[in-house]
């Protein structure tokens, strides 16, 4: 490596040293190391700057070429480094590159900078002044000139701005440690040339007296006194600080007690921004047992590098998810950060018995820890404007813990940019945010591989690795609550013989209960009620419910309902509870809750009036009838409605304007309207309970949710048999008929339409009747024996469509002729087959009917490709298929897809085929459809080994 003689011996690599107080050069020992042009040395001074941490590439370009960095940057940085690398291999240091960034790996005292702070700090914690003097001394040595003097990034800037504000307060603190030493004679030429400088430096001007008055020179110091007060009152329009006027009286009373052991910081009520030697480490111990969190660390780095030291950052989130454990151990991982100190605060505002902390007693302890004389008798704002300038221009980590309210924080806020603040806070204190541009971060659960990793940590591995699924089932149930996990382990460990899977099973049984102790800090039902502290009676009866209402979310429309709240006043309160941590806002405007917070709710439901939590039930079930009816028309508007009783006056049904909108809502809310029907069917409510399955019915035949159509189904056969209507028990016997022929369940099928042909002879509703004779037609045409094996089918086919003539129904005529062609296709009748498709068609297309329209079209095509006409068959699929992903029917369309592979094979279309196959296969998958999608797969590998001789077979 270049240096003025052969290099660092051996022995002499420890002696490296990266400057960066004094140019931008590298020395081992005496000798000056050649590191190439400028900005090569910017380079490792911008590594040098966090020593032993990555500095991202980003960051990098940004400190090196600024805002307009050139469009090589990336490039051209990496070329610096390799330079660098092989200029520092001699002195065994390295550059290495991790994730995205690069790290100098170096101990912090080979940079002058880092070993300047580091004797700083020692020196300020010394109680010994002659040793605190000595290690400034050192300190101040390192400064060798300007600071990065060869970089002109914004940032370089920054950091010597910083920088210089450190010099200036280190020698001021040698100074303090000088006169304590009894060195005030030495002192009087620098002193009294930096008050010449600096008039307006109270600190200064005020060491300067002390001296002065020390050395038997008490009239100068008067009269200088004199002179900076006139300075202030003509330059500034201000009187010196209560602490200078102080000193002066002293001064001129010959005060015994400003002995030579007394600093100017000492001899002051240490209120007028003077140093004090006192150096606070409030921080309590780190987590015992950090885990994960990694995402969450580095984010906070990210923002206080982005933001320079003048950090403010909130950290939100509910109860128990470990908001105190992430803001200790970030400010223990990055102490070096803060030579200055670190202050600490629980500000109690969710505590179990305790107020929270009033603003102007939290001051007050700052005050106190500062070394500084807090002053009772002064008010808030006194007291607030005197931590400010104790703190002005200082290092420090101020963490303010559990607080409740912005006015709780702003007092505590440092005035200057040079400290950061962690806020840890249940609420979301969207007011700091705005008004103080604070950073939120929003935590979270912890993943699957934290919470394990955690009991791992607790309990060990081996506890772990006995029963793997016991360990995934306590996760799930802790849903990624470390307090949760906490609480868990801490008993695991403390009953000797406790399995985990006893462990579990309490959980399962007991919830909340098992997670509760008579230490409430341990408790997670007792920390989850503080969280409800500074809520009002309506926010906290809106958050019960919120426990009980059906599904694993809810939109503001249904929240509105269950609440009895007209929507604007829900949104409100939905926004309080966000704010508060109990709610999470996730996109589409729907809220949810932790499923821990939510048992916690339904505990405090379970404790209202039962006309409260009944009426509120009833509600949100009529708001989810009544716009899954809406839906169900949007859907298909050719089906026969039903009669809904009037929703009661504060439900207000979601406005659907159209077909997309509809499913959309269906998709969204396809959960909550089953969670509806259960509660609906828990409560009696008979009439709501089979509407609700009658209102899904056509969008689980298109989606295919067929599995879930049974116990729909099933739930509302027990409703009408309660309410003894034979019309409705007949329409359920024959959805049930359907749904188990769907499923492949056929002589399920044929009792329940039995059943239903049964029941219908007793009323003469004929629509039903034509229903149920399509129904029983469908049915067989599906039965695994061949159509013309079942003449009933086709019989009760045509008697449908006798009944539809008779009511001028001509959707399902529509739907019936197309039935018909497809049993006189699979009787080999093509032509016949053909023309009642084609009567069908023209029928669907005359009424706008889609659904309609695409039966006849999918029939066709099948009927196309048995005549070997696979051109036009490909043609009606390929309409089919278009209007099919209108209607969201994936179900229908993946055997059209699958059918349409078949025509392009045909037609020696491969790619188009394998396509077509490979989009079947998805969707039978999507619907749990194995056997058809078990098919396919063989289809496809035997088409891949022989594509032409596989399709003639």
């Amino acid at each position: 490596m270049p240096v003025t003689r052969e290099g660092c011996a051996e022995d002499d690599a420890q002696e490296f040293m990266v400057n960066i107080l004094g140019g931008l050069e590298v020395r081992c020992g005496d000798l000056l190391v050649a590191v190439g042009h400028a900005r090569q040395r910017s380079v490792l001074a911008a590594l040098a700057i966090d020593a032993g941490r990555v500095v991202p590439v980003g960051v990098l370009i940004d400190r090196i070429w600024g805002e307009r960095p050139p469009f090589s940057a990336r490039p051209t940085l990496r070329t610096y480094v390799a330079h660098l690398r092989r200029a520092l291999a001699r002195a065994r240091i390295s550059i290495t590159y991790r994730g995205d960034g690069y790290l100098l790996a170096v101990k912090p005292d080979m940079v002058d900078l880092h070993r300047f702070r580091a004797l700083w700090a020692a020196a300020r914690e010394n109680p010994d002044a002659v040793r605190s003097l000595t290690l400034a001394g050192e300190a101040l040595a390192l400064w060798r000139g300007e600071p990065l003097a060869e970089s002109n990034t914004q940032w370089a800037d920054s950091v010597r701005r910083r920088l210089h504000l450190e010099h200036a307060a280190a020698q001021a603190d040698q100074v303090d440690w000088a006169l304590r030493c009894g060195k005030h004679r030495d002192l009087l030429p620098e002193l009294t040339t930096r008050a010449a400088a600096e008039p307006s430096d109270e600190r200064v001007v005020g060491q300067l007296m002390l001296a002065l008055y020390r050395s038997g020179r008490q009239a100068e110091a008067l009269r200088h006194f004199q002179h900076t007060r006139r300075h202030l009152a003509d330059e500034l329009g201000t009187d010196p600080s209560p602490a200078l006027n102080e000193l002066h009286q002293r001064i001129l009373t010959a005060d015994p007690g400003l002995t030579t052991s007394t600093t100017v910081t000492e001899a002051y009520p240490a209120a007028a921004g003077y140093a004090s030697v006192t150096v606070p480490r409030q921080l309590p111990a780190p987590p015992r047992r950090f885990i994960g969190r990694t995402g969450e660390l580095a984010h906070l780095t990210t923002i206080l590098e982005d933001q320079g030291t003048a950090a403010l950052c909130t950290i939100a989130g509910f109860g128990g998810v470990g908001k105190t454990w992430l803001a200790l151990a970030w400010a223990h991982n990055n102490l070096d950060r803060f030579p200055d100190g670190q202050l600490f605060i629980d500000l109690r505002g969710f505590s179990p018995d305790e107020a929270p902390v009033e603003p102007v007693a939290a001051v007050r302890g700052f005050l106190d820890a500062l070394g500084a004389d807090s002053g009772d008798a002064a008010d808030l704002d006194t007291q607030a404007a005197r931590f400010r300038s104790l703190v002005a221009d200082k290092r420090m980590l101020i963490v303010l813990d559990n607080a409740a309210t912005t006015e709780q924080i702003v007092p505590l806020l440092p005035g200057s940019r040079s400290c950061t603040v962690l806020v840890t806070s249940r609420h979301r204190l969207p007011a700091l945010t705005a008004r103080h541009s604070a950073q939120p971060l929003t935590l979270g659960v912890l993943t699957h591989a934290e919470s394990q990793a955690m009991l791992a940590a607790d309990l060990g591995s081996d506890v772990l690795g006995t029963d793997e699924q016991t360990t995934v089932d306590l996760i799930g149930l802790c849903g990624g609550m470390p307090l949760a996990l906490a609480i868990v382990a801490a008993r695991a460990r403390a009953r000797t013989g406790l399995a985990l899977s006893d462990a579990v099973a309490e959980l399962r049984d007991s919830s909340l209960d098992a997670l509760a102790s008579e230490d409430p800090t341990a408790s997670l039902p007792t920390v989850l009620s503080w969280s409800l502290r500074h809520l009002t009676d309506e926010q906290r009866l809106v958050f019960a419910l919120l426990g009980i209402a059906p599904g694993p979310d809810i939109g503001l429309p249904a929240a509105a309902s269950l609440s009895g709240l007209p929507e604007r006043r829900a949104r409100s309160v939905l926004r309080v509870l966000e704010d508060a941590s109990l709610v999470e806002r996730r996109s589409g405007g729907r809220y949810a809750m932790h499923d821990l917070v939510r048992t916690y709710a339904a505990t405090l439901a379970a404790d209202l009036p039962d006309s409260t939590r009944r009426g509120a039930l009833k509600r949100v079930v009529e708001f989810y009838l009544h716009t899954a009816n809406v839906a169900d028309h949007l859907l298909d508007p050719h089906r026969q409605p039903i009669h809904l009783m009037p929703p009661a006056d504060t439900v207000l049904p979601q406005a659907l304007p159209d077909y997309p909108a509809a499913l959309s809502w269906l998709n969204h809310e396809y959960h909550h309207i089953l969670g509806a029907q259960q509660t609906a069917a828990a409560h009696h409510w008979h009439q709501a309970t089979w509407q609700l399955a009658w209102s899904l019915h056509t969008f689980q035949f298109r989606r295919g949710h067929y599995d879930d159509e049974l116990p729909v189904w099933n739930t509302a056969l027990d409703a009408a048999e309660e309410l003894n209507q034979p019309a409705v028990t007949a329409m359920i016997h024959r959805r049930l008929g359907l749904t188990f022929a769907r499923l492949g369940r056929h002589d399920d099928a044929t009792e329940h339409l039995d059943s239903a042909l049964t029941l219908s002879a007793h009323h003469t509703d004929m629509h039903e009747q034509a229903y149920l004779h399509y129904t029983i037609a469908w049915v067989a045409s599906r039965h695994e024996a061949p159509p013309q094996a079942h003449p009933d089918g086709l019989r009760h086919a045509r008697q449908a469509m006798d009944l539809y003539r008779t009511l001028d129904n001509t959707a399902w005529q529509a739907n019936t002729l197309t039935m018909i062609g497809w049993y006189e296709t699979l009787n080999g009748n093509h032509g016949t087959a053909r023309e009642h498709c084609n009567a069908a068609l023209r029928l669907a297309r005359r009424d706008n009917y889609i659904a309609g329209e695409a039966d006849s079209l999918v029939v066709l095509g099948w009927i196309d490709q048995a005549t070997g006409h696979h051109h036009q068959a490909v043609e009606h699929h390929r309409l089919a298929l278009t209007l099919l992903h209108t209607l969201g029917h994936t179900y229908a369309a993946a055997p059209t897809l699958a059918t349409i592979a078949n025509s392009y094979a045909a037609l020696g279309r491969h790619e188009q085929a394998i396509t077509a196959w490979r989009q079947a296969l998805e969707l039978y998958r999507k619907h749990g459809r194995e056997d058809e999608a078990e098919r396919i797969r063989q289809q496809l590998d035997e088409f891949a080994r022989d594509p032409v001789d596989n399709f003639r077979r």
